[in-house]
Order: structure tokens, then sequence, then C-alpha cells
């Protein structure tokens, strides 16, 4: 008999706790809820720095004379410095110690947003971009392993990375909507806004978020990264510079961009501590999951981007006018993340992936056959793309997360979030590429110039269609086998 079995005995019938009755889970303390909001907070920053930035692209261009090509590199610069460095910096925060990282890089993102508020040249804004996508790359991966670390695993754990996730999503939403007030004041107020959110978070990291008391071993794969985002950057570079023909940049830049592709993949083979072992890309679904990111975050990103263009040079809409145009696809994100916990663990991540891009594509296609009218009805022409597009990454984003970690071991959850992470943000920057090249070149006036980047975009959405609905049709219908998953809800 255990000592709890003893003090049973001599307790009387109605004080002891019913068989059907769980114990009353503890409530997180002050200190708890501090680490969760400042880590949180971390991840809206990023996600209020991808939508708000897309708003103000017209208004820089004009500003400071930057054609489409160059615009571009202002989106594209930093979701490559955010997906070339990431894996590194999850790597960097386990090594080194996670409030150490986060704290840094947050530093470096604050002044680069500084910067880029204050320049007056677009080569210099393009760089402040660079540098604060890469300093991303390690608040995002540090803040989740604060998360994790601070929480136990189970459902306090599940909960709390729900709030961070909500954080990310209301993130988003919210920057639609600041980002529009914002360039109506002035572009440069879209960087420097966040310069006091940041030093608010620095604050709040000194002081609440612990000191590691462990600490992994091993070393760095430098020149994995290194290879990996020159390589991407080259590609995105090649890409862009096609519109002007087969020069001697953009073969020298695609004859780099495969090199270091290549090399990238030879050293993850022989260093001894690399970025991905590759044995993870033999399993087909998180193969399929990786894709799917791609032309999600890929189509999604481009769509913004030149719909902003579109919305503000071509039919002359205002930037807060063009905000709240997009805005309620923000907000769908923000009120559904919270219960794609739920339907993942009631119906599956394959069929929850298989309506988000059934969504984006539907969503591109109406766009295509309305959003082109000569003097286009909000509501009839566009709101119904908008309400589509907000259900398409509410369902997808989480479920193709939950599918890529769902299948791989306890010790490659990490490495799977990471590679599935960078994936949707190369997949952004290649997209991008391809689409400002299309429209760059495009003729005609109002919606002609972007009417081959929209059908590329749907295109891409299509792709990931067929990728995610491939082992479904194989199968006759039915719904694919899935690793069990811990959903957070």
């Amino acid at each position: 008999m255990t000592a709890t079995d003893t003090n049973q005995s001599h307790t009387p019938e109605h004080a002891r706790p019913r068989a059907s009755e769980t114990p009353a889970r503890p409530r997180w303390t002050p200190a708890m809820w501090a680490v969760l909001i400042t880590a949180s907070f971390a991840l809206c920053l990023d996600a209020l720095d991808v939508s708000m930035v897309g708003v103000a692209l017209p208004s820089i261009g004009a500003e400071l004379g930057l054609d489409n090509a160059s615009l571009q590199w202002i989106v594209s610069g930093y979701v490559l410095g955010y997906g070339g460095l990431l894996l590194l910096g999850g790597r960097t925060a386990d090594l080194l110690g996670r409030k150490k990282v986060f704290l840094i890089a947050l530093v470096v993102f604050g002044a680069a947003s500084l910067v880029g508020g204050l320049v007056d040249s677009g080569v210099l804004l393009i760089a402040s971009r660079i540098v604060k996508g890469l300093a991303a790359a390690f608040t995002a991966p540090a803040a989740m392993s604060i998360v994790t670390t601070s929480f136990r695993a189970g459902p306090d754990r599940n909960r709390a990375l729900s709030i961070f996730a909500v954080f990310g999503a209301s993130g988003y939403a919210s920057g639609l909507i600041l980002s529009g007030l914002l360039t109506e004041i002035g572009w440069r107020w879209t960087f420097l806004a966040t310069v006091p959110v940041v030093a608010v978070v620095i604050v709040s990291a000194v002081l609440f978020v612990p000191k590691d008391t462990e600490r992994q071993s091993g070393g760095f794969d430098l020149l994995g990264a290194a290879s990996l985002t020159g390589g991407m950057l080259s590609a995105v570079y090649a890409i862009v510079s096609l519109e002007h023909g087969f020069g001697t940049d953009v073969i020298l830049t695609a004859i780099a961009a495969v090199v270091l592709i290549g090399a990238f993949f030879a050293i993850e083979k022989r260093v001894e501590h690399p970025l991905i072992r590759l044995s993870i890309l033999k399993n087909p679904t998180m193969i399929r999951a990786n894709v799917a990111l791609m032309a999600l975050f890929g189509s999604y990103l481009s769509f913004q981007t030149m719909i902003s263009l579109y919305l503000q040079n071509g039919l002359g809409w205002g930037a807060m006018t063009m905000a709240m145009s997009l805005a309620p696809a923000g907000v769908i994100v923000a009120v559904l993340s919270p219960f794609t916990g739920r339907l993942i663990d009631r119906y599956g991540t394959s069929p929850l992936i298989l309506g988000s891009m059934t969504a984006m594509v539907i969503g591109y296609g109406v766009f295509l056959w309305r959003g082109g009218s000569p003097e286009p009805d909000y509501v009839a022409d566009f709101l119904p793309s908008v309400l589509l597009f907000g259900v398409g990454f509410a369902l997808g984003f989480s479920s193709i997360v939950s599918q890529a970690t769902g299948e791989a071991s306890d010790d490659d959850q990490g490495l799977a979030s990471g590679l599935v992470n960078t994936s949707g943000q190369v997949g952004g920057a290649l997209v991008l590429a391809v689409v400002t090249g299309l429209i760059s070149g495009g003729s005609g006036e109002g919606f002609d110039p972007y009417r081959p980047g929209l059908i590329f975009v749907t295109a891409v959405a299509l792709a990931g269609f067929f990728v995610v609905a491939y082992p479904m049709l194989r199968r006759g219908g039915a719904k694919p086998q899935e690793a069990p998953l811990t959903a957070v809800d």
C-alpha cells in the first residue's frame, strides 16, 4: 500500500475525491504569464512586419524612386534572411542560451527597424530588411523554445502554444489595419512604430525570462547556413533580372545559385552537426507538407504584394482603404486559428490542408474573374476572395506545420518545425520573384499588367492542391493514414 493509499484509508468517505473527478490544473503564476506574453510579442512583431510592409510599398516606391523589381526586394530580403538562417537560429539558441540569443536578436531587429525608417536610399532600405530578417531568424525559434521549456508537456504547453500562435495571427491581422493608418501618415512609420514595442519586449525579457540552466553541446553549421542563404539570394536575383533578358549577370547569378545550393547539400552530408539531416527528407508526407507551405505562403505573399500595387497605383486607392480591404482575411485568421487544433483532432491534417488549398485556388480564380473590372465593386468583386483567403490561410498554416512535425520523431521535432517554416519563407521569396518579373514585363492598363502574375499565383496554389490531393486520389478518396498528432487547441 502506497502512502497515498494509507492517507485515503483514514479520510472520511465524503471527503475523498470521486474517481470521475480529475485534479485541478495548477494555475499559471504571474511570472509564467509574463514569460509567455514576452515571447508571444516577439512572434507578433514578426507577423506585423510581414503584413505592414506590403501596404506601404507603393508609397516607398514613389518617394525613393524604386520600380517593382526593387520593391520586391523589400519583401524578399526579409523572408530570405528569415528563411536562410532560421535553422541556424534554433541551433544557436540551444547552444548559446535562449535568453541571450533572444535579447541580442531583438536589439538587432529594433536597430534594423530604426534604420529602415530613417534611410533615404533604396539600397540601404533593402539592406536593413535583410538584416531584420536575419534577426527574426533568431528571435522566432528562441521565443518558441522559451515557451516550450517554460511550460510542461501536455495541456499546459498546448495551451501556451495556442496563445503563442494567436499572438502571431493577431499581429498579422492588426498589421494590415495599422499599415494603412501609418502609411497615410508616412510610410516610414510602418518601420519606426515597431521600435518602441521592441524596446518594451527587451526590457520584459531582461526582467522575466529566466536564465538557461542547461545548454546543448555541439557545433554550428556556419558553412551550411551561408551556402543556403547565398544560394537563395542568388536564385531570386537571377529570376528577377530575367525581365531584362539573359545577360551576364543573370547567367552568373544562376550558376552561383546552383553551385551554392549544391554545396549546401554536400556540406550537410559531411558536417558533424548539420542544419538538416538529409534522412528526414525521405518521408513523403513531410515533403508534401513542406511543398504545401511553399505553395500557400508563396502564393498569398505574392498576391498581397501585387494587389497592393494594383489597388493603389492602378485604381488610385488610398493606403488605408487598401489595408481595410484585406483586413477581413486577417481577422478570420486571428479568429479561426485557436480552433484549428480541435479540427485537426477531429478530421486529421490532410483534409484541412486540402480544404485550405481549395479555398486559395477558388479565391484567386474569383479575383481573376471579377477583380479586373474597370470600376470594381468591393463587396461583389473583392470581398469573396478576401474571405476565402482568410479561411484558407487559417486552416492551412497550422495543419501543414502539424503534419510536418507529426511525422517526425521526438528528437527531430525542432528540425521538422524549422524546416517547414524555412520552406514557407523560401517559397514566398521564389514565387514573389517570378511574379515580379511577370508584372514588370506586363503591358496594358489597369488590371492587365497584373493578370500574368495572378495567373501564376493561381497555378502555384493549384500545384499545392494536387500535391496534397495525390495520396487521397491514389487511395480512391480514402483518408490517408496519419501519425497521431498532439494538436494545439
